[in-house]
C-alpha cells in the first residue's frame, strides 16, 4: 500500500465516530488474537511432541548438545524443534501485546474485549 493510499486510509478512519474506531478494532483484536491462539496451539503441541519423543527439553539439549550418534532424522528434527519453539514465543509475545491492547483500550476511548 503506498503512503498516499495509507494517508488517505488512517483519514477515513480517523473521520469515523469514536465508537466504530472501537467496535473496528474490537473485532480485529479478537479475531487475531483466535488467529493466533490456534497458530500457539499448533506450535507448542510440535514443541512437546519432540520433547516426548527424545524425553527431553529444548533448552537442555541446546546446553548438552546432539549426542554423538544422533541421526540425520534426530539433525533435521532439532532444526524442527527450534523453529516451532521460536514460533511459540513469536505468538505468545504477539498475543500478550493484542491482549495489553484490549486492557488499555484506545487513547481517549474504553478497553476492547480480545475475546477467549
Amino acid at each position: 500500500m503506498s503512503t498516499d493510499t495509507m494517508t488517505a486510509v488512517e483519514k477515513a478512519f480517523s473521520s469515523l465516530p469514536q465508537e466504530a474506531r472501537e467496535m473496528i478494532i474490537r473485532h480485529g483484536v479478537a479475531l487475531r488474537v483466535a488467529e493466533l491462539r490456534k497458530r500457539l496451539f499448533l506450535a507448542e503441541s510440535k514443541v512437546r511432541h519432540f520433547e516426548e519423543r527424545y524425553r527431553t527439553t529444548l533448552d537442555q539439549l541446546d546446553a548438552t548438545g546432539l549426542p554423538d550418534d544422533a541421526s540425520y532424522e534426530m539433525h533435521e528434527e532439532y532444526i524442527l524443534w527450534h523453529h516451532w519453539a521460536a514460533v511459540a514465543r513469536q505468538v505468545a509475545h504477539e498475543i500478550d501485546s493484542l491482549e495489553d491492547i484490549a486492557q488499555q483500550g484506545l487513547p481517549g476511548g474504553t478497553s476492547v474485549d480480545a475475546g477467549d
